[in-house]
């Protein structure tokens, strides 16, 4: 599946899912922009894809905000000439119950998880309608089915299924693919950070038909073969990769 000439933004690439799929299209030829409000992270990412010979660029913008979003859209097309493959990964959670629950914790949540992602799709997508081909991904979460104590990010979630769809639907007749991946539990440093990491594990593996939470790698895989030419006939799909949970 191999990626060389393609140009791939990648939002909330400075850590976690994000910067093992910069890893994995840089791997396999495609020139990177990495997205990330952490400048550290973000750089890190970039230095780590130059000293394996492969292109990257890094821009730390909000792509919550409309200027951020086309500030990163603007430097990706400055820098490389095309965009062919966007991203959506940059998500945040606050997770709390609904009656602890404050407006902050809910508009920073969907601003940064689905109103970020419509801001990209917004901006990158008058590029790939001109060049006739595009790909998107976007990153929902098992959590699309309703978490307790996650009202605002399962609602998020949930909305990403349906902008997925709608722009599938849009923007198909000028040969973009739009689909959505949805992972469970997957081992990432957010994931390892929690405060009871070992027993959220145990009760997932519990329900977990294959028996093991999910590696970055994983959802690298699957993003890497939907942005690949080998999906050209799969579009307004949403992929769980969750190893049989649901």
């Amino acid at each position: 599946m191999d990626l060389t000439g393609r140009v791939a933004i990648i939002t909330g690439a400075g850590s976690g899912l994000g910067r093992a799929i910069a890893y994995r299209l840089a791997e396999n030829g495609a020139k990177i922009v990495v997205n990330d409000v952490v400048a550290e992270q973000g750089n890190l990412t970039v230095d780590n894809i130059k000293s394996k010979k492969g292109e990257a660029v890094f821009s730390q913008t909000d792509i919550s905000k409309w200027d951020g979003a086309k500030d990163l859209i603007k430097k990706a097309k400055d820098t490389f000439g095309k965009i062919d493959i966007l991203v959506n990964n940059a998500g945040i959670t606050r997770d709390m119950l609904v009656k602890d629950m404050q407006e902050e914790d809910w508009d920073k949540v969907l601003a940064i998880n689905l109103k970020g992602a419509f801001n990209c799709c917004k901006f990158a997508t008058p590029h790939m309608v001109e060049q006739k081909y595009g790909k998107i991904v976007n990153l929902s979460s098992r959590a699309h089915l309703g978490n307790p104590g996650q009202a605002n990010y399962s609602a998020s979630k949930a909305g990403i299924i349906g902008l997925t769809r709608s722009l599938s639907l849009e923007f198909g007749r000028y040969n973009i693919n739009v689909n959505a991946v949805a992972p469970g539990m997957i081992n990432t440093e957010g994931v390892k950070a929690l405060k009871k990491y070992e027993m959220v594990v145990e009760r997932a593996l519990k329900i977990t038909p294959l028996k093991r939470i999910g590696e970055p790698e994983d959802v690298a895989n699957l993003v890497h073969f939907l942005v690949s030419d080998y999906s050209s006939y799969i579009t307004g799909e949403i992929i769980h990769i969750t190893g049989g949970r649901y």
